[in-house]
Parts: structure tokens; sequence; C-alpha cells
């Protein structure tokens, strides 16, 4: 090899690892998306939110073709968000549809954390379903959780939500999490399934109603110590949305 190749060759390697560094970076600041849903197909968008987003203006927040929005409220069979209550009042004053998410422990019985969440997120005309998120955290993984207990607890907490609000909880997990727990069960439960990198497959073929595109999108109207906010779309039509669990 000649050396007019060799530069040739180390040119083009400098001008490649450039580009992949200013992609990374536009992807890390939230400028570019992994996933971009097309809006023909997935017209209906929204949004999950917690105290990690700081005060939120919600009226600035629904006026940028959001038509959702899931907010989290308790945590366990003890914790709630700090700004639940704020999010939830104001949140209500828009026009978007509003739901309500619990993070499932692991460590807490069922009974206990369907409580929990009753106690903080009240009853309310045209609401989303509530929310059970079921992923691993910590130390937990596939390897060092017992299967048969954390279903059989996520039974007794999803009943308990159904008799008080009278709609079947959506079910929000990831790939893994669903083929551990959720697959060949929870027929009745709406699917909203987290997928960031890639359209998810879900292991049983089973149809997703909400998906988690990513979370590192970026809108005006909130300033809390995390700069992004995590955007979903619903698998249908407006119309179809609109009539979701009336």
């Amino acid at each position: 090899m000649n050396k007019t190749a060799k530069i040739t060759i180390l040119s083009v390697l400098s001008v490649l690892a450039i580009s992949a560094s200013i992609l990374a970076l536009l992807f890390w600041n939230g400028e570019i998306l992994i996933n971009n849903p097309n809006y023909e197909e997935y017209p209906v968008r929204g949004v999950d939110v917690s105290a990690y987003q700081g005060e939120i203006d919600w009226q600035t927040l629904a006026s940028q073709d959001i038509d959702f929005a899931f907010i989290k409220a308790t945590e366990g069979s003890s914790f709630t968000d700090k700004r639940f209550a704020y999010n939830h009042s104001e949140a209500l004053k828009t026009d978007i549809r509003i739901g309500a998410y619990h993070f499932f422990s692991f460590e807490s019985g069922g009974d206990t954390q369907a409580e929990n969440f009753i106690k903080a997120v009240p009853k309310t005309e045209n609401m989303l379903p509530p929310v059970v998120d079921v992923e691993f955290y910590g130390n937990f993984s596939a390897k060092n959780t017992d299967k048969d207990a954390i279903v059989s607890e996520l039974k007794t907490m999803i009943a308990a939500l159904y008799s008080h609000y009278g709609i079947h909880p959506i079910i929000y997990t990831a790939e893994e999490e669903y083929a551990l727990f959720i697959e060949g069960g929870f027929e009745s439960n709406p699917i909203w399934i987290r997928g960031v990198y890639s359209k998810p497959q879900i292991s049983d073929g089973r149809v997703w109603t909400f998906w988690q595109f990513t979370n590192r999108a970026k809108l005006d109207g909130y300033d809390g110590e995390e700069r992004f906010i995590d955007m979903n779309v619903f698998n249908g039509s407006r119309e179809e949305f609109e009539n979701f669990c009336k």
C-alpha cells in the first residue's frame, strides 16, 4: 500500500470516527431519537412524568401535541411521589387524558401496595386505567427473583385496583420482565411496553396498547433535575383512544 492510499484510509477513518462521535453526542443530548414512530401510524402521543421533571407547566406541556399523560403516584407500600398531588390536579385542568402509575416493589405485598395507590389516586371522570410498573430495580434480576411469588403479589394488587376503580389496570414493563412475569397471563390487562432502542417484540406475540419509545425527548414546560421526558404512543386511532376504557 502506497503512502497516498494510507493517508486516504486514515482520512476516511477519521471522518467516520468524528461522525460517530457527533451522532452519539446528538443522541445523548436528545437532539435525535433512535425511535421516531410515524405520526400517521401512531397519531396519539403522550408522556409519563414524575418528580424528576420538577415543576410542570401543564398548559405548556399539553400544547405540544400531547394527548395523554401518566403521572407517577406511588411506589411500594408507603412511598408517594412528592409532586403527584400537584401534577394530578394541574393536569386535570388541561384537555389531555390523565392516568397514574405505581412502581411495583418485589419486597412488599400486593394488597398493601394497592392500598397505597388507592389512597393517593382519586377516581376521576374519563381517567386512564391505573398502571402497575413491573421492572427490575436495584440488584434484582431474573436470576434472583421468585417468579411465582412476584406473580402472585402482582395478581393481588391488580385485582384490588380493578375492584376499586372498575377498570382493568395497565401493566408497564420491558421485554425481559414481560417474558418472565407476564407472558401467558394477565390477559385482561392492556400492556404498556418499553422499547427505547427498537420497536418492541413481545415474546408471546401479544399486541401492546402503549409503547414508550424514548426516554430522551425534550419538551417545553418543565424544569426539573431530569432534562429529558419519556414519550409514548397509543396503538390505535384517535377515535379508538377516545373510546379506550371509557
